[in-house]
Formats: structure tokens, sequence, C-alpha cells
């Protein structure tokens, strides 16, 4: 049986590194003002989400340990994230809360198979603007949503709408109902929260402009008086911890919320390891990709059991511990174990806490996380291929769904990438009669063809780019424009780093097409990956290895052969392939086959890695000659 994974969680390494009282007083530090710092923002963001204050303090107080406890990274703090707002509010609202517990336990395992599978490198090809473009749309529904808590908004009875057009419309008709005392007290909270740091980083704006606006309403009693609403006018946050339980789970709910959760995974992944590359950088320390995706996992899995919803690493709280001295995961356990105290301690009076001023901390959230330096760089300044895809997504999660937003980016960003390489893909053609015009650049080439002689009889083709299936039609298009049959057609690879099976299928046709008209075809400067790939398909016996050569001298001396020529001696030049270094004489053909390419490090190293990756099997007792057995098996030659 394949092995899993090694999995060790930094806790532990950390903590086998030694870990002093000195560490110990540092994590204390930093862990009780982040747990403070998360409080609020635990509570705004779950009632941002549709769900109850006290979700989102079991998601912060249980997600939070187990992300420090079982993750990849010294400094993560994890709990609710803005990111989840959207997706999440959409859930409850379409499918209750089992639905949402479903999705997010769905999103927990899925992020562990990411990490067990070491996906946590895949993660970073999120194309940039998808990801600029779903954070910007996150941004506006974040702030779209709190306008009615900021302006204290009356909607006599009707239902708020999820989806942005009948958000604006509904807002626009309730206008007449603004509170004025609410206004004041979230442009007060609002004003806090973004001069507060002038004065001081130590003490988060958002805890200062919370207690200051509680303390406001309570003092002057607008909550009563002029109905300045509270978190206590519409949910109480209890002070006892919910009995562990699993949620009411459906084979039929699963199927339902599958995309939803899937859409919870991807962004818990990118927003956690995003978090923890932001950490690497402001301590130089280095996190571990796939243990973090496993330890998120976990989180997300046990969070819906005591109540909580999705949890991800989150920036600002992760910035805020390393800034106060955090040195080990411990202080985010005591994070947890903090917000856990006030939960049960001094939970009622968090129920007296302004609406307008939880909207005031969520507005500057939606600033901080919208983006909008990298936003208008990219529209200023990117491809026009990348501003399409960017503008949709934005667009797409403002407007229909963040799921749909991600899948359609993504596959945006995919088809337009890939029209882009075909696009770069060139193919040129030599005869022995042509007139060749040689730029600087071609005369600096040491292998330029220019300055060889092509025999009559043989026409070279040289690819640019990857052959793969969105360029596979533009080369055989080229090729087949040549009116002449020649009895020698080469094909050179020097700058096609890598094949599929498109690229595989035309040479197989171009091959078919060759023995047709009785032309002998040529490979030169095939790199490691394609004769891998060319040897496999069974291709390369097909067209010979001694057809099969390492550069354009021997190449063409191979045709000199076959035409019954005498061969030309070239000076030694820079070789066209990793595997031709330590080649003697490689303008000679018989020692720059592919037959010497097979036998050589990169080539080997190549088929072991395709080997690797197909995850054979491996006895136990045939651990120590593991290599040679299986260096044997591919080529039997070595002995």
């Amino acid at each position: 049986m394949p092995k899993l994974p090694h999995y060790t969680p930094e806790l532990f390494k950390q903590l086998r590194k030694g870990y002093t009282k000195q560490d110990f007083t540092k994590d204390l530090m930093s862990g009780l003002i982040v747990g403070i710092l998360a409080l609020p923002l635990a509570i705004a963001f779950a009632i941002a989400s549709g769900v109850g204050p006290e979700q989102g303090l079991y998601t912060a107080i249980i997600a939070g340990f187990a992300i420090s406890f079982f993750g990849g990274s010294r400094f993560q703090i994890g709990g609710p994230t803005g990111a989840f707002i959207v997706i999440v509010y959409g859930i409850v609202a379409k499918f209750g809360y089992d639905g949402l517990a479903t999705a997010t336990l769905m999103a927990g395992v899925m992020l562990i198979i990411f990490g067990i599978a070491k996906l946590g490198g895949i993660i970073k090809f999120i194309p940039f603007p998808v990801t600029v473009g779903f954070t910007g749309g996150i941004a506006i529904i974040i702030a779209l949503g709190q306008v009615p808590n900021f302006l204290g908004l009356q909607f006599m009875g009707a239902k708020e709408p999820a989806d942005a057009i009948g958000k604006v419309t509904l807002y626009a008709k309730s206008l007449d109902t603004t509170n004025l005392y609410a206004v004041i007290i979230g442009i007060i909270a609002l004003a806090i929260c973004f001069l507060w740091p002038k004065i001081t980083t130590k003490v988060p704006g958002s805890l200062i402009a919370i207690i200051f606006a509680t303390a406001l309403v309570k003092i002057l009693g607008w909550d009563e008086a002029h109905g300045v609403m509270t978190i206590g006018s519409k949910n109480s946050i209890p002070t006892g911890f919910p009995t562990p339980h699993l949620p009411n789970i459906g084979l039929d709910m699963m199927r339902q919320v599958f995309q939803p959760a899937l859409t919870i995974a991807i962004l818990g992944a990118i927003e956690s390891l995003l978090s923890a590359v932001v950490a690497d950088g402001m301590t130089g320390s280095r996190h571990r990709s796939n243990t973090e995706l496993v330890g998120q996992g976990i989180a997300n899995v046990l969070s819906p059991i005591f109540g909580g919803i999705p949890a991800t690493g989150a920036i600002a709280r992760t910035a805020t511990n390393i800034k106060n001295g955090a040195v080990s995961p411990i202080s985010g356990l005591i994070h947890a174990v903090i917000l856990l105290l006030i939960m049960l301690i001094f939970g009622k009076y968090a129920e007296m806490i302004p609406m307008a001023a939880l909207a005031a901390v969520l507005f500057q959230v939606a600033f901080n996380m919208c983006g909008y330096k990298n936003f208008i760089k990219l529209i200023k300044g990117a491809p026009k291929s990348d501003v399409t895809v960017l503008l949709v997504t934005f667009v797409l999660t403002v407007v229909m769904d963040l799921t749909i937003a991600i899948e359609v980016g993504v596959l945006l960003a995919a088809i337009l990438f890939i029209r882009r390489m075909s696009d770069v893909a060139e193919v040129e053609c030599v005869m022995e009669d042509d007139d060749l015009k040689q730029d600087d650049e071609e005369l600096a080439d040491p292998n330029n063809i220019g300055s060889r002689h092509v025999p009559h009889g043989v026409a070279v083709f040289e690819i640019m780019g990857s052959l793969f299936f969105g360029a596979v039609e533009k080369f055989k298009t080229a090729l087949d424009m040549t009116s002449s049959h020649p009895k020698i057609l080469i094909l050179r690879m020097r700058q096609v780093p890598s094949i599929d099976a498109a690229g595989v299928q035309m040479i197989e046709g171009l091959l078919a097409k060759c023995r047709a008209e009785g032309t002998q075809l040529l490979l030169s400067g095939v790199h490691s990956q394609p004769i891998v790939a060319l040897s496999k398909s069974g291709l390369l016996k097909d067209i010979g290895e001694q057809n099969v050569l390492a550069n354009i001298d021997a190449a063409l001396n191979r045709a000199r052969e076959i035409l019954g020529l005498p061969l030309v001696a070239a000076k030694p030049t820079t070789p066209s392939v990793d595997w031709e270094h330590n080649v003697q004489q490689p303008w000679i053909p018989e020692n720059a086959n592919a037959k010497v390419a097979e036998e050589t490090t990169e080539v080997i190293a190549e088929t072991v890695s395709e080997i690797q990756s197909a995850d054979i099997p491996k006895a136990e007792s045939e651990k120590k000659d593991t290599f040679h057995k299986m260096m044997h098996k591919i080529f039997p030659w070595i002995k």
C-alpha cells in the first residue's frame, strides 16, 4: 500500500526545538490582544453571514484552536473571515444552517484531501485576476450588506433579498426610515476605525470603536429612546458552550451543496495560504502549505460539530499576532481560550454593541480587503485578456454568485491563456535554396540554422513553443503549407520544452504523411519530457532512435548519411538540450541520438518522475534496491 505523506503540525515541531518561559510570555501577550480583537470581528462576520453571533464565536474558538494546533504555520490565526460572508449568506438563505453545516464539513474533508494529495502548491495557480476580481466583489457585497445597519433602516416586514440588485432596490425604497442616531454612531465608529492607527497600532481601532460606541449608546440611552439597534435587539449571546453533535447530513443535501462546499474549500485554501505567505514575509519563517491545508480541513470538520461556520486563516489577525511578539502556534491556542473566557463571562455585555458600530467595522474590513490598488493596476496595465477575466469575475461575484464567478473566472482565464500560448507558438521552414535573412538575435545564436548548409532535398521545420492541444492546429496548418515533397524532413524541437497527447498525435500523423510521400522524418533537439512522451507512446520506436537527435548538426549529418553525402564536422556549440552536455562529438548522429538520450541523467530523471507520479507500490523488502530495479525495468540494457 502507498504510504501517506509525512505530516507533523508546526506546534509539535516548535516544541521539539525548545520552548522557554520567555516564549510563553510573548505568546500569552499576543494571544490576549488577538483574542480581544477577534471578538467583535467574529460577531460581525457571523451576523453579516446570516447566522447568530454566537456561531461566529464558536467558530473563532473551535476552528481557531484547531488551526493553530494542527496547522503548518507558526503564526496563523484562524476563524471566520470576510471572504466567506457572501457564500455563507447564500447557503443559509437557500438551505438553512443544516445546508451550511453540511457544506462546511464537506469543505473540511476536501481540504484534508488537498493536503494529503500535496496540492498546497497548486492553489497558487489560481489566476491573479480571478483572485483580485472575486475579492473585490466580496468587498462590495460585504459593504452593501451593512448599509441597513449603518443607516438604521427598517424594512417593515419585507425580507432582505440575497442578490445585490434586490438589496439596492429594497434599500432605496426604505431610505425614509433612516435613523439619524444610528448614522451618528456609525460615523463615529468608522472615524475611530480609520484614525486610531495613527495614534497606536498596539490596540486595534475596531475594538476601541466598538467599546466607545457601545458606551456612548448606553450612556445617552439612544438604544431605548431613539431605537438604535444593538446585537441584543435581534440576537442573544449564550453564556454556555454548545454540546458537540453531528449536523443533520443527508445524501440529497450533500449533492445540493457540493459546489458551494468546493467554493468554501478553495476560498479557505487560498485565504489561509495567502495569510501564511504574508506571515512568512513578516518573520522570515517558512510555512508548510500541505500541513496547513490539513489543519484547515480538520478545523472545518470540527466547526459545524460545535455549531460553527467555515473558517480559514485571517490575514489581519495573523499580522496583529506577529506585531505583538508571537513566537509559536501557542499564541493562537491562547487567543481561542481568551475568546472562550470572554464569551462565558462577558457574553451578555456583547449584546449591547450597536449594529451601526459593527457595520462600521465591516466597512473597514471591506475597504482593506477590496484590493483597489491591484484592481486599478490591472485595469491600467494588464493585457486585455487579464482585464476581461478580472471584470467578468468581479461582476459575476457582485451580481450573481461567488461559486459561478470563480468557476467562470478560472475557466475563462485558462481558455485565454491557452489562446495566448497558441498565438506565440511559431513554425519556420528552411529549404536548401532559401535566401535567409538573419536579424541580430539569430546571428548571435550559435545553433542558428542560417549559418549551416542545408543539403539539397532536405527541409527543416523549426517549432517554437510547447506542442500542446491549443497549438497543434497552428503547427499542422504551417506544415501542410509546404508544396514541395523533400526527401528528408527535419522537425527541429529545441524550443519545444513539453508535449502532450495531441502533440504526439500530430507527430504521428506527420510520420504517416512522410511515409506516404517517401520522405524520411528526423527529429532534432528533443528535450527530456518529449523524449519520454514519445517513448511511452511507442512513436520513438516507429520513427527510429537513430532518427531522433540532440542537435541540428547531428540531424543534418544523419540526413547526409541517408542521402549518401559526406558528413560535415562541426565545431562544438552550445548544447541544444540538457542531455547533450556529456555527448562527445555531438555532430555525429551515433553520439547524439535517442538511444544515447535514454541513458542520460536528464531523461532517466524525467522517466522516474513520471513513474513516481503513477504511485507504483513498493514492498518494504525492496526499498534498498528500488532505484536500480526501477532503472532496469525502464531500461533493460542497464545491468
